[in-house]
């Protein structure tokens, strides 16, 4: 009998202790992981982050494995431009991306000779000196030139774009309703919704949650993560507790 009891006990509290995680995961902060290139320098490949998922309001998207439980988005707050955010890929509805927020519903984008024009207002943009920069696509450490791009609501941040051979021109985007048009900050090394057969526009309903911190971070170069004795070199000790712009 006190075995059982025993056994009853623990799985009531690893009940409730799941209960309490899915509610923190999906109604106040959920972890993510970067697993490519897109977002550098601003995120890095093997960069932890904390996501708020109350931002935005709630989706179905919200919960674990997105169940058809509405269609509709609750508490809805608009996101802003520039904001760092997760969404699920209109393609499946199901994989996470994590890009920069560049169009709202309505808005004109286009690039024209390697600029990002908004609404027909060519995006400031001030190149940008980073000593030892080293930004990566896959494997392949790219040759770029960094610039400080400047939204029109004051929004700033850092995006890279090859010295040769960057994304020059594009066709005009017009943003539908209630969608929203994403760029990685690696341009020339982000699938986003230029992509329209793969990315394309991102409905609301579709937003995650914004991210906010990086709580943790390793570089998957130097070796694996469980190999305790190469912390020193595996973990990126300097990235830790880094607010997300």
């Amino acid at each position: 009998m006190k075995i059982k009891k025993f056994l009853f006990d623990n799985l009531i509290t690893l009940f409730y202790a799941l209960i309490i995680a899915i509610i923190i995961r999906s109604l106040l902060f959920q972890p993510f992981y970067i697993p490519s290139s897109s977002m550098e320098p601003t995120l890095l490949v093997g960069d932890r982050l904390f996501v708020s998922k109350y931002t935005y309001g709630y989706s179905k998207h919200s919960f674990p494995f997105s169940p058809s439980i509405s269609n509709n988005r609750f508490f809805f707050k608009v996101p802003k431009r520039g904001e760092v955010i997760v969404f699920k890929t209109p393609t499946d509805n199901r994989t996470d991306y994590i890009k920069r927020l560049i169009g709202l519903p309505g808005d004109e984008i286009q690039f024209f000779d390697g600029n990002l024009y908004l609404n027909n207002n060519q995006i400031l943009k001030t190149k940008k000196n980073i000593k030892n920069l080293e930004v990566f696509c896959g494997e392949e450490v790219m040759d770029v030139i960094a610039y400080d791009e400047k939204l029109p609501n004051g929004y700033t941040y850092t995006a890279v774009y090859r010295k040769e051979g960057s994304f020059k021109n594009s066709d005009k985007y017009i943003v539908p309703k209630n969608h929203y048009f994403f760029l990685g900050d690696n341009r020339d090394c982000s699938k986003d919704s230029r992509y329209l057969n793969s990315v394309g526009y991102v409905n609301e309903l579709n937003l995650v949650g914004k991210a906010r911190i990086i709580f943790f971070s390793t570089n998957k170069k130097e070796g694996n993560i469980f190999q305790i004795w190469k912390w020193f070199k595996i973990v990126q000790w300097n990235r830790f507790f880094n607010i997300i712009n």
